[in-house]
């Protein structure tokens, strides 16, 4: 053998040479609760002062890690490697640098590897060196198993990181419907509180931002609402889950929370109802179609936007005309004025032209009979347009008309 020593050591650890590894124990006595300090390069941005020329640039920066072998060996889920090193004696508990093997083996989702040391003795409760403990580090789907593990081995499924966030905590922000499932089996507080004195149901109602994620953090939700998470709980902005769901356009969860009466108009710190959040970022949610998000909220008995306030929502959502046909027609009669006609950019104005031209039509003209007699139908229901429009003995595109659904032209 060309290389005796740490470094062999170390290779053998990183590649999973069992072979070597019992060479370099058995003959060469290294030590199994050995401390590795471990460099690596990376880019960092470094922040350089403006006389300079230049705010900042790229810097090769090197890092430094401390580690042990059985840290190495249940991080690659070495199974092999990680067994003969607790034969040897190596400590399932000791904590190098930030973390221990526990740690490393469920942060990678190395089930065998989570096994095997909690049989050796592992302490499910062991904090990092940042505050989180095993269970805290099952944060992707492919955790589940060394969660049930770590539940098994008597983790503490409310345990508290340095942040105050549970374990269902952070399984309802990564949208995991069978971890939050699992937790609440083992006893987890629905509505613990963490630092931002955020609920786990608002978690995820806040992180639920993508259209690819949505049908997996509804599940998440619709769990923890049947368990008796409180729709109208507020954080330290007095911001409820309904506020974040509106946010992100999540136009499902928006209905769910709605359906168990979740307060439409409630207002946070900056003076915000949900109505104001999602047409706050519906020009940046176009995929998930937030007009569907405005629509439920008026149906639902949301306060309409000041319409002294319009031209604002006409600017900002120039490129989302059906939020804006949807709020406009939530109204009996709104004035139509050369301000609306300059807050449309020219390019979205010829990009929707039959859309705008409708609307800016209105400009000298009163709103048809027909559009009336919806406004008068919705004022007497109220609230419950939603439940009672439905109900009415009326044909479903007048049904669909009477609960604000757009049709690309005003009138």
């Amino acid at each position: 053998m060309k290389r005796r020593g740490p470094e062999a050591f170390h290779q053998a650890l990183v590649h999973g040479d069992l072979r070597l590894l019992k060479v370099m124990v058995s003959e060469y006595r290294e030590d199994v609760n050995m401390v590795f300090e471990v460099r690596s390069k990376e880019m960092e941005w470094q922040a350089k002062p403006v006389a300079l020329g230049v705010s900042g640039l790229w810097s090769l920066e090197y890092k430094q890690e401390l580690t042990s072998p059985l840290c190495i060996a249940a991080g690659h889920g070495y199974t092999d490697c990680l067994l003969y090193l607790l034969q040897r004696g190596a400590k399932p508990n000791m904590i190098v640098g930030t973390k221990n093997a526990l740690h490393a083996a469920c942060e990678n989702a190395h089930t065998e590897c989570t096994q095997h040391l909690l049989e050796h003795g592992a302490n499910p409760r062991l904090l990092t060196e940042d505050g989180l403990s095993a269970l805290h580090l099952c944060n992707t789907a492919q955790t589940f198993q060394c969660a049930k593990l770590l539940l098994k081995y008597r983790a503490d499924v409310n345990q508290l990181s340095e942040d105050l966030e549970t374990p269902l905590h952070v399984a309802a922000k990564q949208g995991l419907h069978n971890h939050v499932h699992l937790y609440l089996r083992y006893g987890a507080t629905v509505n613990t509180m963490n630092g931002h004195r955020e609920s786990p149901l608002g978690c995820a109602c806040s992180s639920a931002w993508s259209l690819a994620s949505q049908e997996d953090y509804l599940r998440v939700c619709q769990v923890l609402i049947l368990s008796g998470a409180d729709v109208n709980s507020v954080d330290d902005e007095n911001r409820s889950p309904l506020h974040k769901a509106s946010k992100n356009a999540s136009f499902q969860l928006v209905q769910l929370l709605l359906k168990h009466k979740a307060d439409v108009n409630a207002i946070d710190y900056n003076g915000c109802s949900p109505l104001a959040n999602v047409i706050q970022t519906a020009p940046f949610k176009g995929e998930l179609n937030p007009h569907h998000t405005v629509q439920t909220l008026l149906n639902h008995g949301s306060h309409r936007v000041w319409p002294a306030a319009f031209p604002k929502v006409l600017k900002s959502c120039a490129d989302s005309p059906k939020t804006i046909e949807v709020l406009f027609n939530s109204y009996q009669q709104i004035q139509v004025t050369e301000e609306w006609m300059e807050a449309v950019p020219e390019e979205l104005f010829q990009l929707h032209r039959p859309f705008y031209e409708s609307l800016f039509a209105l400009a000298c003209s009163p709103r048809s009979l027909q559009h009336l007699c919806r406004f008068a139908a919705r004022k007497l229901f109220g609230a419950q347009c939603h439940a009672l429009t439905p109900r009415l003995p009326l044909p479903k595109c007048l049904r669909a008309y009477l609960l604000l659904e757009p049709e690309g032209l005003v009138c």
